[in-house]
């Protein structure tokens, strides 16, 4: 990693094509995770084919029973650690110059946090594709457990929680007022495509930040009564909006949103603004 060293751009410029690639299919892979989430809700919503609402890892069970599974599998899990090699470069090198004050250290530690957490999705989908795992089980409930067995475990809980909440509160905030355009190379970009990125990102942002919001509030609760059983990830915050009244068009929206960030990823991946190369 020492050679992605941001100080000289003579040391590292033979390297930075094959970082941002990396990270553009990195962005790819976890659009497609979340476009399979997406679809999979979507024919819970409309009853079809024995759909129903899952999480990330739960998506992957159901990945490897296609076709070709167990391939698009392995392409999937790759580019996840791909994904999982750029967050930590922009934690630790900071190519997108978030700096060292308040605001950028935190924004730095949510890039680290972000590659811890889909390096586990990473593994996990490399498992089923080595059919070394059939299933799995609700990793939420795991790292609560994990974290309720440690000194000030709820405290940690809690905190766990209200960060997940804040960050899908930023992800509705972000949608809203379009501020993700601007981490994309616009003039590469055709009139319909930045049309396809404004709309997609807008919706699937709002969306997403919504499920998180409500996968936050479910670790809130389990540091409440300190049961990891009150804890659910996506697949728990689709299966609650199922629930509600009019819940199958609920969550056929909220499937529809989650298919639409799943474009944004895909687009993203071909014209982020990676800072690192010649994107600029």
């Amino acid at each position: 990693m020492s050679q992605l060293t941001m100080k000289s751009n003579d040391t590292s410029e033979e390297v930075k094509p094959w970082v941002r690639r990396m990270g553009r299919f990195g962005y790819m892979s976890k659009g497609a995770v979340y476009g399979i989430v997406g679809i999979l809700a979507l024919l819970a919503a409309l009853g079809v084919g024995g759909g129903e609402t899952t999480d990330t890892s739960g998506a992957m069970q159901q990945v490897a029973t296609l076709p070709f599974g167990e391939i698009l599998l392995w392409i999937v899990g790759i580019g996840l650690f791909f994904y999982v090699m750029w967050e930590l470069v922009r934690a630790i090198f900071d190519p997108q110059h978030k700096g060292t004050d308040a605001k950028g250290i935190f924004t730095r530690i949510a890039y680290a946090v972000s590659g811890i957490i889909y390096a586990g999705l990473a593994i996990s989908a490399l498992q089923i594709a080595m059919n070394a795992r059939n299933g799995g089980g609700n990793s939420e409930q795991t790292i609560s457990a994990m974290l309720l067995g440690q000194p000030f475990g709820q405290w940690l809980v809690g905190i766990l929680g209200a960060g997940v909440i804040i960050y899908g509160l930023y992800n509705i905030y972000t949608g809203y007022k379009e501020k993700f355009m601007s981490k994309l190379i616009i003039n590469d970009m055709s009139q319909s495509e930045k049309k396809l990125a404004r709309k997609s990102g807008k919706i699937g942002l709002i969306a997403r930040g919504v499920v998180l919001s409500m996968v936050g509030f479910f670790f809130v609760q389990t540091a409440i009564t300190a049961n990891p059983d009150e804890s659910k990830g996506l697949d728990g915050a689709l299966g609650e909006i199922a629930s509600q009244p009019y819940g199958q068009v609920l969550l056929g929206l909220a499937a529809v949103g989650l298919i639409l960030y799943a474009v944004y990823e895909i687009i993203r991946g071909r014209y982020a603004r990676m800072n690192f190369g010649k994107d600029e």
